[in-house]
């Protein structure tokens, strides 16, 4: 599934328009004046605070036609005129929509939107964590159709050292937790676990060059796993998109593969979260 920002201006003509067979006319079916009605609430949500004559050049209206189209966003709450300079910037509605919109676009609502797609492009078991405090937590997962799979499940823990998705939060985390985690004793749970100091602010030095990260046996022995950031409308990273399988299937020098999977993947995410990038 693509995810693209849409807008007024955005919108596919082609796909607004169909063909009437006994006439051979266009129809159109959307409604002129709520196109550009929408436009104008775009650029009043993106430059706040102009006034009426530069809001109808920006938006290519004449200016009576941009006050009677700002008049009726105002009456909808969906705008508000400030005076004496009569500005416009978002009402109170707007805030609705846009909590509306943050809680029906958020991270686990997207997850489960195409976790599947992800998960069936790479043909093994894909999950989302988000750290909390000292530790992960797989947040959302989908398992893949083998019989020998990496089963995950919804609240397990895990330190943030460890594994790809620890160690990709853990190297997008603040510097004090990251420090605090550092300086803290880092079990050894496999003999591939990063347990030494030095070599894990190397490995997160690593990750944050590369834009991803790898695990191999790390926490579980015969398991490998790639990790990608996903990022909020501030470019924030908010969590790890990752892949886990049985190292028999996947041996290390098949990874590539997945990275390139999971970058695209993660591009999609973050964009369905309001991240554009830069």
């Amino acid at each position: 599934m693509a995810f693209s920002h849409i807008g007024g201006a955005g919108l596919d003509k082609k796909r607004r328009r169909w063909m009437t067979a006994s006439k051979g006319t266009f129809m159109s079916y959307t409604v002129d004046a709520v196109s550009k009605a929408i436009e104008l609430l775009f650029l009043v949500a993106e430059e706040g605070g102009k006034g009426v004559t530069e809001l109808a050049k920006r938006s290519g209206n004449t200016k009576a036609r941009a006050f009677r189209l700002l008049t009726t966003l105002e009456e909808s709450g969906l705008v508000r005129r400030q005076l004496p300079m009569a500005t416009y910037s978002l009402g109170y509605r707007a805030l609705i929509i846009g909590t509306a919109a943050q809680a029906q676009l958020s991270l686990i609502h997207v997850a489960k939107d195409i976790l599947e797609s992800i998960g069936r492009e790479c043909n093994e078991s894909v999950l989302v964590r988000i750290r909390d405090g000292a530790e992960t937590i797989c947040v959302a997962w989908w398992d893949a159709p083998h019989a020998l799979r990496v089963h995950s499940q919804l609240g397990d823990r895990r330190p943030m050292f460890v594994d790809a998705s620890g160690k990709l939060l853990l190297a997008h985390a603040p510097e004090e937790i990251r420090e605090a985690i550092l300086s803290g004793r880092l079990e050894q749970f496999t003999p591939n676990t990063i347990a030494k100091r030095n070599e894990l602010k190397k490995e997160l030095k690593k990750i944050l060059i590369d834009g991803y990260s790898t695990s191999f046996s790390e926490k579980t022995t015969d398991m490998v796993a790639v990790a990608t950031p996903v990022r909020d409308a501030t470019g924030a990273v908010i969590a790890s998109l990752s892949m886990t399988a049985p190292a028999s299937r996947v041996p290390k020098e098949n990874l590539s593969k997945y990275v390139e999977i999971l970058r695209f993947a993660s591009i999609r995410f973050s964009a369905a979260l309001g991240y554009v990038e830069p």
